[in-house]
């Protein structure tokens, strides 16, 4: 996950918060469309945004030399731990993903669990598909996923949500701007303490959402050609209700 500042609290809590999400179905779901597209012969994989290391452990689990970068000093340092834990060869670097810098290309690049909708314009967007076709291998991949619209305007919308585990209690509160679609974050965390006492953090962050019409567009123009779009891990055409304004 993509973030502009450290946010060291919420990357100690990450993986607890986001507990739902399957990570080995997700590689399994990423390494089908690998399967289906790909066309090199190597098996250079870069992850970018890659926050914890949870798909980078799955990916490398699966074959892949991964590379991961994501510009959070506190996300990777426990990704380093579950690479110590693990022994896999996953190779991590601390760089922003508007200006990554490769050794060389890869065949192919993942940016999962709405990275994209954390840049702050779509000018930080298309300088992303740049850098990557950059680096891509001719023939390449590019795999991502993106909150839509209407899930930024009808289920991140306005709404709060709240999580508890054995050690934190979060209070994530959303905002939306109704005028660009952007939903503000506001993350409270009452963090437990040995002395039994709970001390309050705070974290925020922007999700952005982007039209498919215009990132299709920016894909193109950056030399990308658009091989499949599919909705919520599947095989399946995007299916989101469209709303008009």
């Amino acid at each position: 996950m993509f973030f502009t500042k450290g946010y060291s609290v919420f990357a100690r809590y990450y993986d607890e918060l986001t507990a739902n999400i399957d990570y080995p179905a997700r590689a399994e779901y990423f390494n089908e469309i690998i399967s289906r597209f790909k066309q090199t012969n190597g098996n250079i994989l870069l992850d970018l945004a890659c926050g914890t290391g949870s798909i980078c452990e799955e990916m490398a689990r699966r074959g892949f030399d991964v590379i991961g970068v994501d510009l959070s000093k506190e996300m990777l340092g426990i990704a380093f731990e579950k690479k110590f834990d693990s022994g896999l060869p996953i190779q991590y670097l601390c760089q922003d993903m508007r200006s990554i810098d490769m050794f060389g290309t890869v065949d192919v690049t993942l940016c999962a669990l709405d990275s994209i909708n954390h840049l702050d314009s779509a000018d930080d967007v298309r300088k992303v598909f740049e850098r990557v076709h950059l680096f891509a291998e001719p023939n390449g991949l590019f795999i991502f996923d993106v909150n839509s619209i209407y899930k930024h305007r009808q289920i991140l919308a306005n709404n709060t949500f709240t999580y508890e585990t054995d050690n934190v209690y979060c209070i994530w509160e959303n905002s939306l701007d109704t005028a660009t679609d952007a939903v503000k974050m506001d993350l409270v965390f009452f963090e437990l303490e040995e002395n039994g006492l709970y001390s309050r953090s705070s974290d925020s962050f922007t999700e952005k959402a982007y039209s498919c019409e215009l990132i299709e567009t920016m894909l193109k123009e950056c030399g990308f050609e658009i091989l499949g779009k599919y909705g919520g891990d599947t095989f399946e055409p995007p299916h989101d209700t469209v709303l008009v304004n």
